[in-house]
């Protein structure tokens, strides 16, 4: 067990857990952020992204000790910004959501392509979420989706 302290959602909180312990069941199952879903648990599906340091994570393959001293954001943090509500409107009207496995994963990678590219071509929508997994919906009506939050967000990303 060792003591960890990080930024998460814009507040500092310390864990003390082992340090080996997956980020992703700290957040679930010790701090009840269940947003972030266990969908493959080998990093493949995205369906447990996070955004550390602004980056895209995928929060079954980080281990506990690795966030210490970072900033950590997660969909429940994201939620409470403008930027979240023109991805989730977007999504929406796009129908660009069913089951909603994958949904938290693709708007964390959404909101990271946006940040890093506010204007992102069809192409670099396309590789920007290829690491998330979509079993219902079509990929198809996500990327319109991300491509209509770019229009209609332009100016805040």
């Amino acid at each position: 067990m060792a003591k960890v302290t990080f930024t998460l959602n814009g507040e500092s909180i310390t864990v003390d857990e082992p340090l080996n312990m997956r980020f992703l069941d700290i957040l679930r199952m010790k701090l009840g952020l269940t947003g972030s879903k266990e969908g493959c648990g080998e990093g493949e599906c995205g369906a447990c992204a996070v955004l550390i340091d602004g980056q895209l994570v995928n929060s079954c393959l980080l281990p506990l000790g690795s966030v210490e001293g970072r900033n950590v954001m997660t969909i429940e943090g994201y939620r409470k910004t403008k930027r979240y509500k023109i991805l989730e409107d977007a999504f929406i009207e796009e129908g660009a959501v069913q089951c909603g496995i994958c949904t938290p994963g693709m708007v964390m990678a959404s909101e990271s392509l946006l940040n890093q590219n506010p204007k992102p071509s069809e192409k670099e929508i396309r590789i920007a979420l290829a690491g998330n997994l979509c079993r219902c919906t079509g990929y198809e009506m996500i990327f319109k989706a991300v491509k209509r939050a770019a229009k209609e967000g332009e100016g805040l990303w």
